[in-house]
């Protein structure tokens, strides 16, 4: 097995956990690169549920190494209240298998605060799950984010803690909410810091040591392509890099450790959060047909004269519904629509082909999104500021995605 990168080729939520959790089998050490305690995989193994945000999914498989790498931004709150839940459940995690970078960049409390207090204010509502993932990236960005590093040398962290407050006092000034004093600061590092200090190691040289070795190793992705803060639909994204690239950036390697790319995607397409998106169902699509529709009732599906389109939103919808029971870290509504292979050439993966016996058509062949002004195959960057005007697909595609009944019947990965 190779050097393994599997990344989402759509806005997330594809099953990946489930992919990596069967690679990881085979896999010497796996990697988390990127993101925070945003991203949710579910794996059930032996019977038993684990549902993960933060650490790597070979976690649960004995004889694994976990390593979290700097692309990662950690909430050392929310990394000790998994390392616990999981060791309720008789996973052992101890540095021998768990690693984490010590320049990792940490989430503080006040990063939430702030993210919850921007998501509530008048203007542009990205969607965000409110964890304070993107203000953690943004002290990175601006060099005065505090590091796990930085825990273990409490003298020194004192003129660290005033640059960070010194910004987010102002801030919080702004947005109305009580700044925050340096000893708060200081009291919430020093509870957590002997939970998080013994996974510290440096990743990177320890990834070096292990390619130089042949280990196979599996670097996980979290989100999709389509949430990339550079390649997807802006603002509208998460706040770091999504695609395969990011897995040397976000581990330390160098590029030719990376040997292939695998990109995971599914018969339908979900996302959680504002922004565009073309082929979301909506009511227009899914009520009695109108005059639009009477054009499309000379397409027949298993002997009805329901229009094609018109029995995939139904199928839609009862996977968007079976979906909204399941999904154990969605924190908000989810949206669902077509699977939308064309977005899948957009940008970030490469001879992208969806296959399988879930899809009854070639996925969206000849269908194109209805731009402004225009009609084309990718999404437009501007068109993610004007979300109406990257709604739906073209109403009169060429072809038109069906979604079988053996794949709404699925319910495992076998």
């Amino acid at each position: 097995m190779p050097n393994v990168v599997v990344v989402g080729a759509q806005w997330g939520d594809e099953g990946k956990g489930k992919i990596v959790d069967w690679l990881s089998e085979q896999a010497d050490v796996v990697v988390r690169f990127q993101g925070g305690h945003n991203a949710g995989h579910t794996l059930v193994i032996d019977g038993v549920t684990y549902k993960l945000s933060l650490l790597p999914s070979g976690i649960v498989r004995p004889g694994k190494l976990s390593v979290i790498g700097n692309g990662v931004v950690l909430d050392p709150h929310a990394f000790v209240a998994e390392v616990e839940k999981l060791t309720a459940q008789g996973i052992a995690i101890t540095p021998d298998n768990l690693r984490i970078a010590d320049n990792c960049a940490l989430i503080l409390s006040l990063h939430r605060e702030l993210d919850v207090a921007r998501e509530s204010a008048v203007g542009l509502r990205i969607g965000t799950t409110g964890r304070g993932i993107g203000p953690a990236y943004e002290d990175k960005v601006g060099r005065r984010a505090i590091r796990l590093m930085d825990l273990s040398e409490p003298a020194a962290m004192e003129n660290k803690i005033e640059r960070l407050l010194a910004h987010h006092n102002a801030l919080r000034r702004g947005l109305g909410l009580a700044e925050v004093a340096p000893t708060g600061v200081r009291e919430e590092l020093a509870s957590v810091a002997p939970k998080v200090l013994p996974f510290m190691d440096r990743v990177w040289a320890l990834l070096d040591e292990h390619r130089r070795k042949n280990s196979r190793i599996l670097f996980e992705g979290a989100q999709g392509i389509m949430l990339d803060v550079d390649h997807g639909t802006y603002p509208f994204v998460t706040s770091s890099n999504t695609v395969a690239a990011q897995a040397a950036t976000g581990s330390g390697l160098g590029p030719r450790a990376i040997h292939y790319v695998l990109g995971i995607a599914k018969a339908y397409t979900t996302r959680v959060g504002e922004g565009p998106f073309p082929t979301e169902l909506n009511r227009r699509r899914t009520r009695a047909p109108d005059r639009a529709d009477r054009r499309h009732r000379r397409h027949r599906l298993h002997q009805t004269r329901c229009p094609r389109w018109l029995r995939f939103d139904q199928n839609l919808h009862r996977l968007s519904a079976r979906r909204a029971r399941n999904r154990p870290f969605a924190g908000k509504p989810g949206r669902t629509g077509a699977v939308g292979a064309r977005l899948r050439g957009h940008r970030g993966v490469e001879n992208f082909h969806p296959r399988g016996e879930n899809m009854a058509a070639t996925p969206c062949g000849g269908g194109k999104i209805r731009a402004p002004g225009r009609r084309t195959h990718q999404l437009p960057g501007r068109a993610a500021i004007d979300e109406s005007g990257a709604r739906r697909y073209d109403p009169r595609p060429k072809s038109v995605p069906i979604l079988s009944q053996d794949a709404y019947r699925m319910r495992s990965s076998e």
